[in-house]
């Protein structure tokens, strides 16, 4: 069975959230912080021996304060972020143990990906060297100007919107993080970064519902995407807090 580390990246500044209390991925979402609804979808499966959540160095103590319990119990390593994301990222690459096989990366702030969708990604890496989850376009594309106007209907055949998690071959990820300052500035996710050093990767189709929470909005569809859902039956506890009942 291949062995998978994953990184987690919550070391943004939150911009767009515009919470005065809390970053994005601190924030309750029914019940939980978003990170941690996050994190839980991967410690507990038999084929990740790895997970790794990147912080700003400025939340350390915050985060040690509110979650000391839970990162001792689900066994997560932590990573201090840098001025961007690639560095964030690249932070956390530097732990990552030598016998992993592959190196799956997945926003904090996407908590509703499922359990299939992950399989689907991890499966298509796996027998191919790259995967990320993505969602078919199917609204009509529009390109303006800067006064908004419309130039153009662009054509939406072929087009996705990247999701994550992402994943990677650990040499391929390695390799281009390590050759990235010669690869151009223009790189927006680590899957463009895998591409441009030469490798191909492929799309596993998902849904929109595996919303990334960018705006307080994002958020409440994000819980509303998590309510819809049936509540598994978990093989174990997650985290140290959870309620008794579920075990039962």
């Amino acid at each position: 069975m291949p062995r998978f580390a994953v990184v987690i990246p919550a070391a943004g500044k939150s911009t767009r959230f515009r919470d005065n209390r809390d970053k994005k991925p601190f924030v309750n979402l029914d019940g939980r912080a978003v990170w941690l609804r996050s994190v839980e979808l991967f410690v507990t499966r038999d084929d990740v021996c790895q997970c790794i959540l990147v912080i700003a160095p400025e939340d350390l103590e915050m985060f040690r304060r509110r979650y000391t319990a839970n990162i001792a119990f689900m066994n997560v390593q932590l990573a201090l972020g840098g001025a961007e994301r690639f560095e964030s990222v690249d932070n956390a690459l530097a732990l990552v143990k030598s016998e992993i096989d592959f190196i799956a990366i997945h926003d904090a702030a996407r908590p509703c990906v499922t359990e299939e969708q992950i399989n689907l990604v991890f499966s298509e890496a796996a027998l191919n060297g790259a995967a990320i989850l993505a969602a078919p376009i199917h609204d009509t594309i529009k390109r303006a100007d800067a006064q908004r106007r419309i130039l153009a209907t662009e054509p939406r055949q072929g087009l996705w919107l990247a999701q994550t998690p992402q994943v990677f071959r650990r040499d391929w990820l390695l390799a281009a993080y390590a050759g990235r300052a010669k690869l151009g500035t223009d790189i927006t996710d680590d899957a463009q970064l895998v591409e441009t050093a030469g490798h191909p990767v492929h799309v596993v189709e998902s849904s929109p519902l595996n919303v990334k929470i960018t705006t307080k909005n994002d958020l409440f569809l994000a819980e509303a995407v998590l309510k819809s859902r049936p509540k598994p039956k978990e093989k174990r506890p997650i985290h140290p807090f959870a309620d008794e009942e579920m075990w039962k």
